[in-house]
């Protein structure tokens, strides 16, 4: 959202509304939806969704989003938004990363090859679990030669802070408390983002989309990672590090 007016409760608000009405209809073609299988990993064995008693076996209802968002404003022109979420992931985390893009004519291309990893520095807001702000940048290795290796400038909130951290839950009772409201939805960005997604949702529902399977424990379905290949994004939970996800890709 665009800086707002003051840190009032009803100005932040605002804004959230604004960038809500103005983001671009979802298209189905930027929509991924999965549903997760049973899976045996050694001797244990994982459900799949249709599994549960209480679910049809004919079920098409997802367990996994994945869809790319554009805002139409003058400073999010273009930019890809991508945004992931699921069940029976292979991990369970919350973050957003800022993806920075390529800079035409590297000088230093040859040294980092096709490595996408290398190739691109990301921030990363990290807001569950372990909450972290951290850059991963390029830097030389220090040597007589000329070798690029992936660093992090981490910000650990645990290790820079020893208190305890109050739980997101926490936060949001004493804020109900004491009268709050920045965090709060109100009715008319409720509206908004109901807006956003209704269309979507009525279409998958009438052409009867079958979500695409994933096993129990993956990193969900394949086909997240050609929707953000599409927009030359990365998701971030590949790089192995220790799920909601936000990705967007801007200029340096």
């Amino acid at each position: 959202m665009e800086t707002p007016v003051s840190l009032d409760a009803e100005d932040i608000r605002n804004e959230k509304v604004k960038v809500l009405r103005s983001k671009q209809p979802l298209l189905l073609e930027d929509v991924i939806v999965g549903q997760y299988k049973g899976h045996n990993k050694g001797s244990k064995s994982y459900p799949a969704y249709i599994d549960d008693p209480t679910v049809p076996k004919d079920s098409l209802t997802p367990t996994f989003a994945a869809a790319a968002l554009f805002i139409n404003n003058a400073r999010w022109d273009g930019v890809p938004f991508l945004m992931k979420a699921g069940k029976a992931l292979h991990t369970k985390r919350a973050e957003i990363r800022v993806q920075f893009r390529h800079v035409p004519g590297n000088l230093y291309k040859r040294n980092l090859g096709t490595d996408l990893d290398k190739a691109t520095n990301e921030l990363v807001l990290r807001l569950q679990p372990d909450e972290a702000i951290y850059l991963k940048i390029n830097n030389k290795v220090p040597s007589l030669g000329m070798r690029l290796d992936r660093s992090n400038l981490n910000l650990l909130y645990r290790s820079r802070y020893p208190t305890e951290i109050p739980d997101a839950y926490e936060r949001l009772v004493l804020d109900a408390i004491e009268g709050e409201r920045r965090l709060f939805i109100q009715s008319d960005e409720l509206d908004a983002a109901w807006a956003l997604f209704t269309p979507l949702l009525k279409e998958l529902e009438e052409k009867k989309i079958v979500p695409e399977l994933y096993p129990y424990g993956s990193r969900g379905p394949v086909g997240a990672h050609y929707l953000a290949a599409k927009y030359n994004v990365r998701w971030g939970d590949l790089s192995g590090e220790v799920y909601f996800t936000c990705s967007f890709t801007i200029n340096p």
